[in-house]
């Protein structure tokens, strides 16, 4: 019972840090480029690998998250055929630099979109290349990561950068270096946080940008859960707007219709 206490102090301590940064406007930035991004009929586009996935699943395709949002998957280098199925689940797959310019060609990536990247690292070859990717096709982008994790390492990308260093904008997941938090007895440490940082966060942002866009006189186009009478109608409506960027491998309505 006192390591579960311990943890919760841990995720306590951090959550109420990041809460100071919001009200202290350390979000703002952030903020603006996806408010931004949704009124000039832009997608989120959210990436993240390994448990970082969270993250991008927190900002892309879940109730009271902006429908006009689109998570980079590196399961879909797999699902495409463009990658062997041996690589699903390997490190060695987030590490490869090379992964991005294929992962990039595979959506309609349009120039009002942004980019929101999480790696509690920021140091894997996929994130960083993404990253400068973007970077390179004139696109913003926000970084979600550990800086304390992140200076402690070197990259893995042909640039020698980190994450943290080629974003326009990085927030501090304030996950320590190695990201678990309690030590019991004589083992490694458990108790990781970055997950749970990282959501909150991603929480953080779509609330600030759906209060940026509701002040202008924006309605923001925001998921019901499908579970509840008229969710899907509703999310149907306004996916349709967006069509295959945000998703990519749902044939266009004109097409089904012919299936």
């Amino acid at each position: 019972m006192h390591a579960s206490a311990d943890f919760s102090a841990q995720v306590a301590d951090r959550l109420r840090s990041l809460d100071a940064l919001a009200q202290a406007g350390g979000l703002d930035e952030a903020i603006a480029i996806l408010a931004r991004t949704i009124a000039d009929g832009g997608v989120a586009q959210a990436f993240g690998t390994g448990h970082s996935e969270a993250f991008a699943m927190e900002i892309a395709g879940r109730a009271g998250g902006f429908i006009p949002s689109h998570a980079l998957r590196l399961n879909d280098l797999v699902l495409t055929g463009a990658y062997d199925r041996s690589w699903l689940g390997t490190p060695e797959f987030e590490r490869r630099p090379d992964v991005v310019d294929t992962l990039w060609s595979m959506y309609d990536i349009r120039p009002a979109d942004c980019f929101l990247i999480a790696s509690n690292s920021g140091a894997n070859g996929s994130i960083v290349g993404l990253a400068l990717r973007a970077k390179e096709e004139g696109h913003p982008v926000i970084a979600v990561t550990s800086l304390e994790h992140s200076r402690g390492v070197e990259s893995k990308h042909p640039s020698g950068k980190r994450l943290f260093e080629v974003a326009d904008v990085t927030i501090d997941n304030l996950a320590p270096y190695g990201d678990a938090t309690i030590q019991i007895g004589d083992g490694p440490k458990v108790g990781p946080v970055s997950s749970i940082t990282a959501a909150y966060i991603a929480q953080l942002l779509t609330l600030g940008a759906v209060e940026k866009l509701t002040a202008a006189g924006t309605e923001p186009p925001i998921f019901l859960s499908a579970n509840i009478p008229g969710g899907d109608a509703h999310n149907q409506r306004i996916e349709a707007r967006y069509g295959q960027r945000i998703n990519p491998f749902v044939a266009p309505a004109e097409e089904a219709a012919t299936a």
